[in-house]
């Protein structure tokens, strides 16, 4: 039998490290197979790992030390916080969770501070503040787009440039767009929404109202951005898997002198007609190594929604593995 004690300053601590009803305690009990209890002790508490396996005790208590550091901080544990650590540390990782920091990116309309949660956002934050051009490319839940709009929000305070501008394709509207009620701008209104609620997060309704009216922000379709030579602007291109690569080549050639552009996408969701080839994946490979540009993946970790989210991601993604190794079979055995 294995044993180890991490020891916490005070009870509202170790509150904090077992979760509500002890659900923190009880989901690393499971993922390692190991016996966890706390002990008061003169001075503070401690929390007690037990198990068979040294190996599972040393894990265990791994992910308890990292919790401490986020309890003591003050601040309630999130639950999807609790399954990232465990995650990290089971597949040898813990290590890099050393490189979180509490560094506030900026604040919202709120005074809620944005932060990045794992490290995947962390390198994502660290590569948009050194790069001109940074592709963001992973599954929904990550944190892309509203990284990206609260680092141009920090950008625009710190007056590193003087406008945002934020884009999207909207040709996932298709033939639908004409069905939709109102002008053009009503129309496309819809395709937009997830990028005005980042703005109003971090700005305020009315802060962001009286900003789009000076055209200190710019919310538009992608298809506006032609002819356009765009300086002294962060940039955002969102949901870029639906731009054709005509239209990814005409966005990365709009940026001005001191700008910055973030382009973001999730490949699986691309909503192009059958056939068509997505811009966002033919950039990937297009550009990579062009020095000033960071090709950025986020992975199923980085997911910081429900965790059921990362749950469904994982699931579609080993079945479309399943698919393709049934394609190729069904390929070779009808040669």
């Amino acid at each position: 039998m294995s044993r180890e004690i991490i020891r916490t300053e005070n009870s509202d601590i170790t509150a904090r490290i077992f979760g509500v009803g002890d659900r923190y305690v009880r989901e690393i009990e499971a993922a390692f197979g190991v016996d966890i209890r706390n002990r008061a002790e003169a001075g503070g508490d401690a929390i007690v790992v037990c198990g068979e396996e040294d190996e599972a005790v040393s894990l265990a208590a791994r992910v308890l030390e990292r919790l401490r550091e986020e309890a003591g901080k003050g601040d309630e544990i999130p639950e999807q916080r609790v399954s990232y650590i465990i995650n990290m540390v089971r597949d040898g990782e813990g290590g890099s969770l050393e490189s979180l920091d509490n560094s506030t990116i900026c604040i919202t309309s709120r005074g809620k501070p944005i932060k990045a949660k794992t490290v995947g956002q962390k390198k994502y934050v660290e590569a948009i503040a050194k790069n001109t051009i940074v592709l963001g490319v992973g599954p929904a839940g990550t944190g892309k787009t509203f990284l990206a709009v609260a680092m141009a929000v920090k950008a625009l305070r710190n007056g590193d440039v003087n406008r945002i501008i934020l884009t999207r394709p909207a040709i996932e509207a298709g033939e639908k767009l004409g069905f939709l009620p109102g002008d053009l701008q009503s129309k496309i209104d819809p395709y937009l929404r997830p990028l005005y609620d980042a703005l109003y997060e971090m700005l305020g309704a009315e802060n962001y109202a009286k900003m789009v009216e000076k055209g200190v922000i710019e919310v538009a379709p992608l298809a506006y951005m032609r002819g356009r030579t765009l300086d002294d602007s962060f940039i955002i291109l969102d949901e870029a898997q639906n731009a054709t690569p005509e239209q990814m080549k005409m966005f990365l050639t709009r940026l001005g002198f001191h700008s910055k552009a973030v382009v973001t996408g999730d490949l699986t969701q691309t909503d192009l007609p059958s056939g068509q080839k997505s811009g966002l994946a033919m950039a990937v490979k297009i550009i990579a190594g062009i020095p000033d540009i960071v090709i950025h993946h986020f992975s199923d970790r980085d997911v910081v929604r429900h965790k059921l989210v990362q749950k469904i991601i994982l699931a579609y993604e080993r079945f479309e593995r399943e698919q393709m190794q049934r394609s190729k079979k069904g390929e070779r055995s009808s040669k």
